[in-house]
């Protein structure tokens, strides 16, 4: 079958399928190689969602193989953030203001069955771009898609039942800095209108400040998906007076935040197989990231897969379970109050900062070993290591705060 073919095919039974809706929020960003210190692009989504738990599958597609990030409490097959072995990486974002049509919201919802597929048959943005022409309409979809590929292809793509809007990273007059950030509105959607406008202007304020030391996947994760600063109360809680509760509204980490992702892509002429997918799973303030790879298949790391005892990933349960101790009061609107000194307090023993020092030295036993495959090529031996090693490491860490001995 050739591939506008198959293409027409997949939008054929997607308009088919049973629906399945992302809800609440997410903030995100594309960065090109001009902004990133190695160069390599990268795309980034802080999920915020209803579904409780996910974990990372691997499949086969129908062109190419890929790893996701997929809902762990339907199974349904939908991917919310993947990359695939030929280097094309695809996230989205809810946006609430580009509707612009009568079809209910319930025969909406189509996002992450899209993703799946797009991962599965695409290469490019410009395959993208292809699959998107070539769908059914209505798409039955409102978002804005983040793609990047091997080639130096880096956009969003402002989506509705009909139509889309692309979004250049590469274009200097939109991304003059080398990077485009987006929360759960579309600008080309009706002014004011959306969601994520507070957690936008915050993302913005972090960004900048990183730009000039370079922006990594270390740093997103330090420094925004685990960061509590509100741009419109010039109100960081981690530097602001002590106090036990907090009230959480509009901070990019939410209890609704269920995973941080960070797909590192490949400079043109690089071996797409580098592309790496860096993974916190569960509450990203109290994560620790994984880098996954797509060739090592059904290898994927134990701590990201799926564990039929716990219904999830362990990870995704170690950071949720966490997220609740900080997170305790269930009835009535208790969900917005934090217990702050949960998270960070004076004496240093908050889960934050308990957590922190082990981002960063797992992160930086695969650093110097991504370093020096950009030359020598992916060594998956090497990698299943790594896996063994920090492993341990990691369930140190969880065991004595999921049994809440601080």
């Amino acid at each position: 079958m050739s591939m506008k073919n198959s293409l027409l095919a997949i939008g054929v039974v997607l308009c088919g399928l049973t629906l399945s809706q992302e809800s609440v929020a997410c903030t995100s960003i594309i960065v090109s190689g001009k902004a990133t210190p190695d160069g390599r692009p990268l795309l980034w989504k802080h999920r915020d969602t209803g579904a409780r738990y996910n974990h990372i599958v691997y499949e086969q597609g129908d062109r190419f193989s890929y790893i996701g990030l997929t809902n762990s409490d339907k199974l349904d097959g939908d991917i919310w953030i993947g990359t695939n072995d030929a280097g094309f990486s695809i996230m989205n974002t809810a946006s609430y203001n580009l509707k612009d049509d009568t079809i209910p919201d319930e025969q909406m919802g189509l996002e992450g069955r899209l993703m799946r597929q797009a991962l599965a048959v695409c290469r490019s943005a410009a395959d993208f771009e292809h699959y998107l022409d070539t769908l059914s309409r209505p798409m039955r979809v409102e978002a804005n898609f983040g793609v990047i590929d091997a080639m130096g292809g880096a956009a969003y793509y402002e989506t509705n039942n009909s139509r889309y809007h692309k979004k250049d990273v590469n274009d200097p007059s939109l991304a003059p800095n080398g990077y485009l950030i987006y929360t759960n509105f579309s600008f080309e959607g009706e002014k004011d209108k959306g969601m994520g406008y507070i957690r936008y202007e915050s993302a913005q304020t972090l960004f900048k400040e990183m730009y000039p030391i370079g922006i990594t996947p270390l740093r997103i994760f330090e420094d925004v998906s685990a960061s509590y600063y509100h741009s419109l109360m010039g109100l960081d809680l981690k530097r602001a007076e002590q106090t036990e509760w907090r009230v959480e509204q509009d901070f990019i980490p939410r209890a609704e935040s269920t995973a941080s992702v960070v797909v590192q892509g490949v400079k043109p002429g690089m071996d797409p197989e580098l592309t790496t997918m860096w993974t916190e799973l569960g509450y990203p303030p109290t994560s620790i990231p994984l880098p996954l790879w797509v060739k090592m298949g059904d290898r994927q790391p134990a701590l990201v897969t799926y564990d039929e005892r716990r219904k999830t990933a362990p990870l995704c349960y170690y950071a949720t379970t966490l997220r609740e101790q900080a997170y305790p009061i269930h009835r009535g609107n208790g969900q917005k109050y934090i217990h702050w000194t949960t998270l960070w307090n004076a004496d240093g023993t908050g889960y934050l900062q308990r957590i922190s020092p082990v981002r960063e030295e797992v992160y930086q036993r695969f650093a110097q070993s991504i370093a020096e495959w950009e030359a020598t090529g992916l060594d998956t031996e090497r990698i299943a290591e790594l896996y063994e090693e920090v492993a341990p490491l990691i369930e140190k860490t969880y065991q004595p705060l999921i049994n809440n001995e601080r």
